[in-house]
């Protein structure tokens, strides 16, 4: 009994941390959804107003779909490029470390840095990306990459991507590095081919990987903020707006703060109900397999 005290005396900070930076502050942004409130003076009860008026516009539950697109384009890619090469560098460890370090480094860079710098790469005039083209015999190629709605969000998300490839490799390397090598010996005795020996010896042992990469890059992209906010300010034409632009919009930009705390309740509701179903259907993949 004394060491079960001991252990809850050490859990409390930690309880008190969360309560004060985590629970209190989604308690108060609860309450005030339901209030006409604008930083100063007090706030005015409205009910379900605020709520009703997402609802009932299109604008935000269009930012609610970009946000959802822009999840799936971006997990889906980061996580298929971080594997691709998590199986390459386990397959050369004379390059693994220094290779690791390097595709780890962009995602260690300040979100302001990396956002300009992709801006003047994807300028339509003497932008990065279009020189290069140009210069390759390749003009035809040259877009208009922040510019054009219809392809402004994938080049928010190649950035993003980019960014956070690393990461996702970091996570899958580790998931390598807990497969023990017999297995590995066993398939190339069999015959097996180095795809063979992936597919259907080690992919599935990595299932605990791709849970935790698969949830951390999709509740990290769903509150993705920095990145479109600089690239595109959620232009062209509302093609890059999500709801944490819409968010910072209202709070700061009209001063709606009953309003932005009914968008971050809808965006926390989102992000749980997300996170609880990928959790679900990835923690049954683990158990089948």
């Amino acid at each position: 009994m004394r060491h079960r005290k001991t252990l809850y005396l050490f859990i409390i900070p930690a309880l008190l941390v969360i309560g004060v930076f985590f629970v209190y502050p989604i308690i108060l942004t609860f309450n005030m959804s339901f209030t006409r409130f604008q930083g100063i003076g007090k706030a005015t009860q409205v009910g379900l107003k605020n709520y009703d008026r997402i609802f009932s516009r299109d604008r935000y539950l269009e930012a609610a779909w970009v946000t959802v697109f822009y999840t799936v384009i971006v997990v889906t890619a980061m996580n298929l490029s971080g594997l691709f090469f998590a199986a390459i560098l386990h397959r050369l460890p004379m390059i693994r470390n220094f290779s690791r370090a390097a595709l780890y480094t962009p995602s260690m860079i300040s979100f302001v840095v990396v956002a300009y710098v992709w801006q003047f790469l994807y300028s339509p005039l003497n932008g990065g990306i279009n020189v290069a083209l140009t210069k390759l015999g390749l003009g035809a190629f040259t877009q208009n990459w922040l510019g054009d709605p219809n392809i402004a969000i994938f080049s928010v998300a190649f950035t993003q991507v980019w960014m956070f490839t690393g990461f996702t490799c970091a996570i899958y390397l580790a998931g390598f590095a807990g497969i023990p090598e017999e297995i590995g010996e066993a398939g190339r005795l069999e015959g097996a081919s180095s795809w063979q020996r992936f597919r259907y010896l080690e992919l599935p042992l990595l299932g605990p990987a791709i849970t935790v990469a698969v949830m951390l890059t999709t509740i990290g992209t769903l509150k993705t903020f920095e990145l479109p906010y600089i690239l595109t300010k959620g232009g062209p034409d509302g093609a890059t707006r999500m709801l944490s632009i819409e968010i910072i919009n209202n709070l700061f930009g009209q001063y709606k703060f009953g309003f932005a705390s009914a968008l971050s309740i809808l965006m926390l509701i989102l992000v749980l109900f997300v996170a609880f179903i990928q959790n679900r259907v990835l923690r049954d993949r683990e158990n089948t397999q």
